[in-house]
């Protein structure tokens, strides 16, 4: 779905009739960015308003000097290569992707010559997006956002959370590739240090997501691990109802999902990785290649509580979380 259409859509025809043809030819002449979401409206809302922010600040503003189409897959990760090869046929100025690892591998297949401007959660050189982090080296750059590699601390945080746990199942979505391989290797490392037994189970659908927690009505789990995933964030009130129901304490990677009603979370500022992404972008227009932009780092992490779920729980959240925790929510 493109933003404009998404956003100005009705009216749009009957205004574009009454545009002189000069002004309607300075329109389309207009660079075109492609921005790709793995993630929904509604759970990217706050990223994409980041991303325009850093658009605007680096003097680009949608429908007046750029035009910026947005493209939310919604955790449907098949529909990348299409999107990636339309917006590399249309030779689009720059095809943004914003907080997951498989649209930044999707544009790197679709493109060696289109400027990319990606948010990863993992070492963009060991994804093979670009050949040093100082000097990228190709057409891509952007963000490490660390999604993926603090796993083991939000692991730890949520064993802080419910210290008698022993038994977590670890939700993965095995179609985001990348992700889902970070996520294993960090949690069963961290589980190991701490004694932990960790129970993987993968969701690919809604459905799948309900069979896991129904089988927790056999297995027990003491807590729950959801991975960073883009179609999991789409599906936070689902996530929420199903621990609510089931009483089971569950650590997320978004502050989002605290937000909705969820346990905890541990993971970077995505608002601050979009604003980034955006001014890239903007830089790139101006004629920044990127192979010259220096990869960022997110320096920004956020750890975010619901007391209220904890005490519906019967979770007395310790204090030495409380005290270190960004956003306590009451």
């Amino acid at each position: 779905m493109r933003r404009r259409e998404f956003v100005i859509g009705i009216g749009l025809t009957g205004a574009a009739l009454r545009r002189p043809i000069s002004a309607r030819a300075q329109q389309q002449a207009m660079p075109v960015i492609g921005v790709v979401s793995g993630q929904s409206p509604h759970s990217d809302a706050r990223n994409a308003a980041a991303f325009y922010k850093g658009l605007s600040e680096a003097g680009y503003v949608d429908g007046q000097n750029v035009t910026v189409e947005y493209h939310w897959m919604e955790g449907h990760y098949d529909r990348l290569p299409a999107t990636m090869a339309d917006l590399a046929r249309r030779r689009v100025a720059v095809i943004a992707t914003t907080g997951n690892n498989a649209t930044a591998l999707a544009a790197k297949a679709a493109t060696t010559t289109i400027p990319i401007v990606f948010a990863v959660g993992q070492d963009p050189v060991k994804l093979g997006l670009v050949a040093s982090l100082n000097r990228p080296g190709g057409n891509a750059t952007g963000v490490n956002d660390f999604l993926s590699e603090v796993d083991a601390k939000r692991l730890r945080l949520l064993h802080d959370m419910v210290p008698k746990a022993v038994h977590v199942a670890v939700l993965i979505n095995p179609a985001n590739v990348a992700s889902a391989q970070a996520t294993l290797a960090g949690t069963k490392e961290a589980a190991a240090a701490m004694g932990l037994q960790l129970r993987i189970l993968n969701a690919t659908t809604i459905g799948e997501i309900d069979a896991a927690f129904a089988s927790f009505a056999q297995d027990h789990p003491d807590a729950l691990f959801v991975s960073a995933d883009a179609f999991f964030s789409t599906r936070a009130a689902q996530f929420i109802t199903l621990t609510a129901r089931d009483g089971i304490p569950a650590a997320y990677s978004l502050r989002d999902y605290v937000i909705t009603g969820g346990l905890m979370s541990y993971g970077a500022d995505l608002a601050e990785i979009g604003h980034q992404v955006g001014l890239y972008t903007g830089k790139i227009l101006k004629g920044a290649k990127p192979a010259d932009l220096p990869v960022l780092q997110s320096t920004k992490f956020n750890f975010a509580i619901n007391l209220q779920t904890a005490r519906v729980l019967g979770i007395e959240v310790p204090s030495g979380l409380l005290s270190i925790a960004d956003e306590v929510m009451e």
